[in-house]
């Protein structure tokens, strides 16, 4: 039986507040600048924070890129990998590559 997708509910709630801070955006900001329609852009993103509400896909790809994050950051089911998510992201093709060739070495038989 497949998992539930509330199970994320709480992942992207508390990414999605920790990001905006990093971000130093208030919630009517983030929301304004995702396209929310202003008069309700503080109060919807509270919501996604709060769980009370969940993005859609599109709005949560909206959401991702105002704050410069991957989409994946949300919903990474453990903490260490949506940190290393977020670095990824942050480095170089060239050392992307070199950071994967090193998982593959790692997880090769030796």
């Amino acid at each position: 039986m497949p998992e539930s997708p509330k199970k994320y509910f709480p992942l992207f709630s508390r990414r999605l507040k920790d990001a905006r801070i990093k971000a130093g955006l208030s919630q009517k900001r983030l929301g304004i600048e995702a396209g929310i329609d202003e008069f309700v852009a503080s109060t919807r993103i509270n919501r996604y924070e709060k769980g009370v509400h969940q993005a859609d896909e599109a709005t949560a790809i909206l959401l991702a890129h105002v704050l410069g994050v991957p989409l994946a950051y949300f919903y990474a089911e453990d903490d260490s990998l949506a940190e290393m998510i977020l670095g990824f992201c942050q480095l170089n093709r060239a050392d992307r590559n070199e950071v994967l060739d090193l998982v593959q070495k790692k997880l090769s038989p030796e």
